[in-house]
């Protein structure tokens, strides 16, 4: 009897130890029939395993290996401060347009746009109670500036927008310190553009928000913000995280505080800039494109290499090594540099707006736009063919490369296309320190590293040239599209 029930417990042992097996294997399965392409679809993209080759070999060791690095280093140190509206901002577009004629690119030009015109000024916070101290701090950009012995006032120190409103009867009058938590980018970005608004609300007649980081270092940081129309415009600067802190402590312990802010800050009637244009025409289907972009601007602080002039090179250097290689592919690979993006995406979305009865013929948007550290590959918005191709991409740069895809691209400049279904990606790369140096004096040539963007550089050219190539026009992403609709 024992032995009757114990058989029976083994086969059922055994029969669910099939199944689990079964399952594992067809999930095994599954997955890879994720990216089951036509075997002619596979074949062509396979073909392009020794151009490919060349491409990486050329950055690895070749002439290129490093070029990237040294355009980069020489275009920031030229210029450092390509703030939306300034002569160096044009004159360093003047000197993009240049270098692309010289590299005999087709189709160079720039194409005008109105951008804003913010002049910073002299700045200063001074805490004056309960000790006297100078606080480092950078003005937001389109901030009002203060009378011209600046405000002084008592400071409330609060730790988000509920805390500020359960306390709104001490705002009036008072200058607002914000000292919130940093939960992520995206997240905690709306002290910074959103502070002075709610603020302002309740009467306040100044912001300071924390600098939007996770780092320690003692550094402000800078970026754009916002007004509303019936909102009183009032004064807005980030400081350190570490005075936020400090500040805060103060108020804990019950200690008046009084700061005088002083800004001369001041906006001016927009003017003229561009974005830079530049192309190989495509031998067939010249008007089908294949866009590679990063931001040719930066703030007034730094030398915006890491934001955005690695991500504006490695799209400028990739067109030049397909140029270099005398790569011609049937469709345009066109490269885009982006003019006044951190005034609010101005040239992207000018360019977007004028160019909208051409965008079915766009193959597929690139964009750097969060640091150009190491690459770990893209982060892809499309079809799962399209991820498929791109993956079937990579596999030919192995095992010297192993880039891999993420979900979903992540490029402020593209994002409109993205969204109406255009197929498109974003450099993926280690930039985990990337919001340690974002929009501060300490984004310097410093911060990049040559292999890098040589390793970023092949990326682009890479796929740009593949996709431009192939013989299949890319599918639009049909729930983006429905999702708009």
């Amino acid at each position: 009897m024992q032995k009757r029930v114990f058989q029976k417990y083994l086969i059922l042992c055994l029969t669910f130890l099939c199944l689990s097996d079964l399952s594992a294997l067809k999930s095994k399965n599954k997955n890879k029939s994720k990216c089951v392409l036509p075997r002619n679809l596979a074949r062509e993209i396979d073909s392009y395993k020794p151009i490919l080759k060349d491409i990486k070999n050329m950055t690895t060791n070749g002439f290129f290996h490093g070029l990237t690095f040294n355009e980069l280093a020489t275009f920031v140190n030229k210029f450092s401060s390509r703030i939306s509206g300034s002569k160096t901002l044009e004159r360093s577009i003047d000197y993009m347009l240049e270098k692309s004629k010289n590299m005999s690119f087709d189709n160079v030009h720039g194409e005008e746009v109105m951008v804003p015109r913010w002049i910073r000024g002299k700045e200063s916070v001074k805490l004056l109670k309960p000790l006297v101290k100078n606080i480092p701090m950078l003005g937001l950009g389109y901030s009002v500036g203060t009378p011209q012995k600046g405000i002084t006032a008592k400071a409330v120190v609060v730790r988000s927008f509920s805390d500020l409103i359960l306390r709104a009867n001490e705002i009036p009058g008072r200058i607002v310190v914000f000292n919130q938590e940093y939960v992520n980018y995206n997240e905690t970005v709306k002290y910074r553009s959103q502070g002075a608004i709610e603020a302002a609300k309740f009467g306040a007649v100044a912001v300071l928000i924390r600098s939007i980081t996770p780092s320690l270092e003692y550094i402000p940081h800078t970026g754009m913000m916002d007004y509303n129309v019936n909102v009183t415009k009032i004064p807005a600067a980030c400081i350190t995280v570490s005075d936020a802190q400090y500040l805060n402590k103060l108020a804990d312990e019950d200690k008046e505080i009084i700061i005088n802010l002083k800004m001369n800050a001041k906006t001016y009637p927009n003017v003229k800039s561009r974005n830079v244009i530049a192309e190989i025409t495509g031998l067939i289907k010249p008007e089908n494109v294949v866009v590679i972009s990063g931001h040719i601007d930066n703030w007034d602080v730094g030398q915006g290499a890491m934001d955005d002039g690695g991500g504006a090179f490695i799209s400028w250097s990739a067109l030049a090594l397909l140029k270099y290689l005398g790569l011609k592919p049937k469709r345009t690979i066109r490269t885009i540099l982006w003019t006044a993006e951190e005034f609010g995406l101005i040239g992207s979305s000018h360019y977007i707006n004028i160019h909208k009865l051409k965008e079915p013929n766009l193959q597929f948007v690139m964009e750097s736009d969060a640091g150009t550290f190491t690459p770990l590959g893209l982060q892809v918005s499309g079809t799962n063919l399209v991820k498929c191709i791109i993956e079937r991409i990579f596999s030919l740069l192995k095992p010297e490369v192993n880039f891999e895809i993420n979900d979903k691209a992540e490029g402020p400049d593209i994002d409109s296309w993205i969204n109406s279904g255009v197929p498109g990606a974003s450099l993926w790369n280690a930039n985990e320190k990337y919001f340690w140096y974002h929009h501060t004096k300490a984004d310097t040539i410093d911060l990049e590293n040559p292999e890098d963007l040589d390793k970023g550089t092949a990326l682009f050219a890479s796929v740009a040239y593949v996709l431009a190539d192939i013989n299949i026009d890319l599918p639009r992403n049909k729930l983006v599209i429905k999702e708009r609709i």
